[in-house]
């Protein structure tokens, strides 16, 4: 799912460049700027991917950031009736989640508790 938000990011991305080098823009500043965002946050986001991917444990916290984002932006897409967008946005964020606490995943990305030492001698 990470993968796919990231791919997603990377083509909005694109598509706001392509805008602003069409003069589509509302302003070719804004359109510049929204595309170097869109570029950073898509590497990231892939990193973070990448990182889920090789089991790390640092990549969970973003994961869920990411999901919950995603989330929060695909509400206000379907209240904004552009449920073509909206929907599989949140699709996107309910099946992050799942994915990131189902217990084999939650096993792998988090610390083991520590077992009680066994006395000195």
């Amino acid at each position: 799912m990470q993968a796919i938000q990231s791919v997603a990011v990377l083509a909005a991305a694109a598509f706001a460049g392509i805008a602003a080098s069409a003069g589509k823009s509302y302003q070719n500043s804004s359109g510049i700027a929204l595309t170097v965002i869109g570029v950073g946050t898509g590497v990231l986001l892939a990193l973070v991917a990448v990182g889920l991917a090789r089991v790390r444990r640092w990549s969970r916290t973003p994961a869920l950031l990411t999901q919950l984002f995603t989330g929060i932006i695909g509400i206000y897409l379907v209240q904004g009736h552009r449920y073509w967008m909206g929907v599989p946005a949140l699709g996107l964020s309910v099946a992050g989640f799942a994915l990131l606490l189902v217990p084999p995943s939650l096993r792998a990305l988090t610390f083991a508790a520590k077992e009680p030492s066994a006395p000195a001698r």
